[in-house]
């Protein structure tokens, strides 16, 4: 079973749908020959994919540029989404004979469009996963420029030859794909170590544990002390303070911090919202209203978890105190099923066997 799994580069959150499609995929058929085609590095990928696969390391689509991890830089984006879509054409026909030199049975893209459109023209079936698609999410901030219009029929067109879109819940509408698929949400299930955590040099254990995490795009603030409060925190957030815990000293998964922690300080994402809620972990959250994707991860994280939505300024002031205690105030809720990956896995694998 020969896949080309192509996967956004923008943050993590891309990563944190497909890894657990792909991780239950080669479950199911320990043969699996994977190529991952991603500018996100090796490493990052090795975290979510536990097994042997090719990487070619290169950008399978653009995202959107960002001055930092709740900033989209505008002019930036621009700029490189003409560049991505200058001779198209020949762009789409170069990638389709490297796709059929190279045999793959099937395409699997969260949620990259030019290997979509590479599979089509090569006649290999592919599938898309996502919550969003490039051309909703390029439109919002694009959509108004004369020169994107060719750029965006030419996305809508890509998603619209991929074979199916999942669309796993929380997702936005996307009413326009008709072949798109709803299935349950995506989330990658980590292990519970409070116990080795507690043992750790400068960790309390009597203290409320909160795991600061943005997606992978740079992104560096000062955290307000907190009494009782000690903060799990990326590698340059510490700054030699006792309350303070670099990721790097901690040297467990990511995805086990979310299962031992108290609460997630983050921004509005899917990856974080979802694993967030699958482990019964609230949510302290910086609001993104211009973010397409943010009306429907709010209402689903509202509907199945707890958080609450901050300003960027009071997220790293005295106040995150305040709306951390109102949300470990709030009665937890019934942890739903998380089982998408699961059902995109046998759905690829129907597809790749007949």
């Amino acid at each position: 079973m020969k896949l080309l799994a192509a996967i956004s580069h923008h943050g993590l959150g891309h990563l944190a749908q497909a890894g657990p499609v792909l991780a239950q995929l080669h479950a199911l058929s320990p043969d699996l020959d994977l190529t991952v085609w991603s500018a996100l590095g090796t490493e990052a990928l090795q975290s979510r994919l536990p097994f042997s696969f090719c990487h070619r390391r290169e950008a399978a689509d653009v995202g959107l540029p960002m001055v930092d991890a709740v900033t989209v830089d505008k002019q930036v984006s621009l700029s490189v989404y003409l560049d991505f879509h200058d001779q198209w054409d020949r762009r789409v026909a170069g990638e389709a004979d490297w796709l059929r030199e190279q045999g793959f049975q099937a395409v699997f893209s969260d949620v990259a469009y030019l290997p979509l459109a590479a599979a089509s023209q090569a006649a290999i079936p592919a599938v898309a996963l996502c919550s969003l698609n490039w051309r909703d999410i390029a439109s919002a901030y694009l959509g108004d420029e004369s020169a994107m219009a060719s750029v965006l029929t030419q996305m809508e067109t890509a998603y619209l030859a991929a074979t199916d879109f999942l669309r796993p819940a929380p997702s936005m509408p996307m009413e326009w794909l008709p072949q798109r698929r709803a299935i349950s949400p995506i989330a990658a299930r980590g292990t519970n170590r409070r116990a080795e955590l507690a043992g750790m040099p400068g960790v309390h254990a009597r203290d409320k544990w909160v795991l600061v995490g943005f997606g992978g795009i740079g992104y560096v603030r000062s955290l307000p002390r907190l009494p009782g409060i000690t903060w799990l925190a990326p590698d340059g957030w510490a700054n030699d303070r006792a309350d303070v815990i670099p990721l790097r000293c901690i040297g467990l998964p990511f995805i086990d911090l979310v299962a031992s922690c108290d609460a997630l300080l983050t921004k509005v994402g899917y990856g974080s919202f979802v694993e967030a809620v699958a482990h019964g972990v609230p949510v302290l959250y910086i609001d993104r209203p211009d973010w397409p994707e943010t009306p429907f991860l709010a209402r689903w994280l509202d509907e199945h978890g707890n958080g609450l939505p901050v300003v960027e300024a009071e997220a790293f002031s005295p106040r995150a105190g305040e709306y951390l205690e109102r949300l470990w105030k709030k009665p937890p809720k019934p942890v739903p099923q998380t089982n998408g990956a699961t059902e995109a896995a046998l759905f690829l694998r129907r597809l790749m066997t007949g």
